[in-house]
Formats: structure tokens, sequence, C-alpha cells
């Protein structure tokens, strides 16, 4: 996978932007109110809501503080991600819900698919470290099995859904904003200067040279003494 050309990554990765994501966030909460109940809708609102403010208040812990994990290359959880790792399942369960239980279940798989191949498409486009790429993936799939267990033995419907209509609806959503660009990143520094009272946002090459060099002055003695101390006389 990883011979692809880089505009394919670049393509991945887009699925997972916020432009993309935070439609179809509302679409399937849309979905779910007209055709299910507000109770699921709500219910999925929530869980993506919290979700987010837990990559959030990683990424503001970092470029506010640097606060990170050196030893696994960690500056905050991967948005896309986790966004995409919860999502696409639940729109693939949503369009086969109401199909029977071996055929969502396929959905549900592929939906992971595209997301674990948008997680790994940040790792390529050197977005995201993999250990952060691999735990936002991790938290977007909790987040959609807990609302797919939730919701799987829903059996009452208002307004019974067809599959095409809703699958059309979510297909022309990811068409229409895959290409846009939304600033999050900079929203993310603006905050966490302000909050934190830095004048500069902490930077993943910095803080990494920063360790580096704290660590070579930082040396144990006994290697310097070594290096300076004079011969050992022996006798013959």
């Amino acid at each position: 996978m990883s011979d692809l050309p880089l505009h394919f990554w670049y393509m991945t990765s887009s699925l997972g932007g916020v432009s993309v994501t935070l439609p179809l966030t509302l679409a399937i909460a849309l979905w779910l109110a007209v055709g299910y109940s507000s109770r699921l809708a709500f219910g999925w609102v929530a869980l993506i809501a919290c979700s987010a403010s837990i990559v959030i208040l990683t990424k503001l812990a970092f470029v506010g503080w640097g606060i990170g994990v050196r030893d696994w290359d960690f500056t905050g959880l991967s948005g896309h991600a986790m966004m995409s790792t919860a999502i696409y399942p639940v729109a693939f369960f949503l369009v086969l819900l109401p199909t029977r239980t071996a055929i969502r279940v396929a959905g549900i798989v592929v939906g992971f698919c595209v997301g674990i191949a948008i997680s790994f498409s940040r790792v390529m486009v050197e977005a995201h470290s993999p250990s952060e790429a691999i735990f936002g993936c991790v938290m977007g799939a909790a987040t959609a099995l807990l609302f797919i267990r939730m919701a799987w033995h829903t059996t009452h419907s208002r307004n019974p859904l067809s599959i095409l209509p809703v699958m059309m609806s979510l297909i022309v959503l990811i068409a229409a904003f895959h290409n846009i660009h939304i600033p999050t990143h900079r929203w993310v520094e603006h905050i966490a200067l302000k909050v934190s009272g830095h004048t500069r946002p902490f930077v993943r090459a910095r803080w990494k040279s920063s360790h580096h060099h704290s660590q070579v002055i930082s040396a144990p003695l006994s290697h310097t003494h070594d290096a300076i101390a004079p011969p050992r006389i022996t006798s013959v």
C-alpha cells in the first residue's frame, strides 16, 4: 500500500477532514431523528461531541504546553482518524439498518476499513505519527461500536427509511465537501496560545530536538570523567 502515489493518500486523507465528517455527522443525526428516534440522534451527536472534545484537548495540551509522549512521538490524537473511524461504520450501518444482520455486519466492516485507510493516510502524508493515528483510530472505533450497540435493536420507525435516499445523500455530501479545507489546526493554535499565555505554539520538530539537546547536556558524569581522566599507570 505504501507504494501508492502520494496524491492518492492526500485524496484519501481528505475524506476524514472536518469539512466532510461534520456534515456527515449532522446528516446521520437528521436521518436518525426522522426515521427512528430523537433519542438515537441525540445519543449519536453526544458521542461524537465527547470523542471530538478529547481529541481537541490532547491537541491543546501539546500546542499550548508541550504535553505529549516523546517515546511514542505522540502530540495529540488524530482527528481525521477518530472521526472517520467513528462516522463511516455508522454511516454504512444506517444505510443498511433495514437489511438483515449479515449485510449490516458486512457494511460495518467496510466502514471500518474506510476509517483505517484514512487513518493510515495521515501517516503517509506525514500529518501524524503512527501512535497518533492508531490511538485516534481506536477511539473512533470505540465510539462507533458504542453507538451501533445502542442502535442495533432499533425496531420502531416513524417513517421507515429506504436505502437509496440515505445512501445518495451521504455520497453527495462526501463529493461536495471533500476538497474544502477548514483551518482547524490554526484555530487550535489560537485557542492554545490564548489559554496558555505563550507567544509561540509548541511544534513537533522543536519539541523533539529540545529533548535530544537536554539528553546530551545531562549525559552521565561517569562518561565525562572517563573522557578527561588521566591514563592509569600500571607496573610491569
